[in-house]
């Protein structure tokens, strides 16, 4: 089975997600978004399976600085919102994990426990 793990290697999050596939014996490849550009197919492939809502995290601190045009537009246009999370990569949640046929969002412990089964 292949895993990728995708976000930004100083979230405290990730460091967690890394503890824990880890601690499952579980071998992965990280994908850094601050050192490689996550493609727009991917991105728009993951949205398209669970939602943008899910995909954007507007809890931190890059979807609180934009304006407000600026989020009123990613809101009504998912492209727009596709171009903005490639260009602010930390506007995408973190940790995402991709399986052979997994795609978790967020630090799940028991989705990441189901994946060493």
């Amino acid at each position: 089975m292949s895993i990728t793990i995708y976000g930004i290697k100083n979230c405290s999050t990730m460091k967690k997600a890394f503890d824990k596939l880890t601690a499952l014996g579980l071998e992965y490849e990280f994908f850094d978004y601050k050192k490689q550009a996550i493609g727009k197919p991917i991105l728009a492939h993951w949205v398209e399976t669970v939602g943008i809502d899910k995909i954007m995290n507007t809890k931190g601190t890059t979807y609180r600085n934009l304006s407000d045009t600026q989020k009123a537009q990613i809101k009504q246009d998912v492209h727009a919102a596709l171009d903005m999370m490639i260009a602010k990569p930390s506007m995408i949640k973190r940790p995402i994990v991709v399986s052979d046929n997994e795609l978790i969002i967020g630090f799940d412990e028991i989705a990441f426990e189901k994946l060493a089964k």
